[in-house]
């Protein structure tokens, strides 16, 4: 009996993303593609569709926590699709690297930002992705040429809290993330603060935290958009011990955990999760039906997506 499927979309995901990719395609019922990828002995990639994409609106899933790596094998499996005739070539990459360097620091650095932007809008036709750092930008439209939409994890956070957390306290890392902490407050009725970070380089951050002992017999969550070194999470769950709180909940949009975060983090926290923005063993909140949301939105409007400063 032929399957039939909700549009004629078809989701490939690269190398690492197969498990994301299969909730996509079975929550929005759409083909499930793949690439057959290899390297050759010289280190070059080999790329090879093992289904037709023509007059296909082909969605390639690839997390960029680990780019430099990963974008040379996503650019050519792009570039081939339109060889191939596909209708439309779409990347869908809930974690979207590069934004760190927003602008120039320091005479004659790279502002790797505006370049990267740049070599993935003259490669897709549309760019999806989940809280990206924008910080110094207010929209992905200040540096992409293509339809850029922007998707808040905020829902999908807020819903694994109030199912998951009795009585939580959410705390967000620095005075930047109140908006954002707020919004997850607001959706699961849960109280929330915010710390003071003083960063003084990629490793190294000093917290103020304020006195919480009016929130003694709530259950602390210390949510974050990204944890790499995992030091910012590390050092507030000293702080609220020293208050003598409960180890906290630790809750990540993109866990890329770098080195022994992970690991760290867990030896002081009640439990360490993440969304699968980024594949890691933390994974315990899926974005799949977040993103099948917005892709049978911008089917209805029989247009590309839109960009939502969400």
């Amino acid at each position: 009996m032929a399957i039939h499927h909700a549009q004629k979309r078809l989701i490939i995901p690269l190398p690492g993303n197969e498990e994301l990719a299969t909730a996509i395609a079975t929550a929005g019922n759409y083909r499930l593609g793949a690439l057959e990828t290899r390297k050759f002995p010289d280190g070059e990639s080999y790329i090879r569709f093992l289904d037709d994409v023509e007059d296909y609106d082909v969605d390639f899933i690839c997390t960029l926590a680990h780019p430099d790596g990963n974008f040379l094998p996503l650019i050519f499996a792009a570039d081939a699709a339109r060889e191939f005739k596909a209708r439309s070539v779409n990347l869908i990459t809930p974690y979207l690297a590069y934004m760190r360097q927003d602008k120039r620091f320091n005479p004659g650095e790279a502002i790797t930002s505006h370049t990267f932007a740049r070599l993935v809008s003259s490669s897709f036709d549309s760019l999806l992705t989940i809280d990206p750092h924008l910080h110094r930008y207010h929209a992905l439209s200040e540096i992409y040429t293509i339809p850029a939409t922007n998707l808040a994890s905020a829902p999908v956070l807020a819903a694994w809290i109030s199912k998951n957390i009795p009585a939580p306290l959410l705390i967000g890392p620095d005075e930047e993330s109140e908006q954002w902490v707020s919004q997850i407050g607001e959706l699961s009725g849960a109280p929330f603060t915010v710390l003071r970070k003083t960063r003084y380089g990629d490793r190294n951050v000093e917290i103020h935290m304020g006195d919480l002992s009016q929130w003694q017999g709530r259950t602390p969550v210390l949510v974050d958009d990204i944890a790499s070194s995992g030091r910012t999470m590390v050092e507030a769950a000293k702080q609220l011990a020293d208050q003598g709180l409960p180890k906290p909940v630790c809750v990540v949009v993109h866990g890329l955990f770098a080195e022994d975060a992970y690991e760290r983090l867990s030896a002081i926290a009640a439990k360490v999760v993440s969304t699968d923005c980024v594949p890691h063993i933390s994974n315990a909140i899926s974005v799949a039906e977040l993103i099948v949301e917005e892709l049978n939105a911008s089917a209805r409007h029989s247009g590309n997506p839109k960009e939502k400063n969400a």
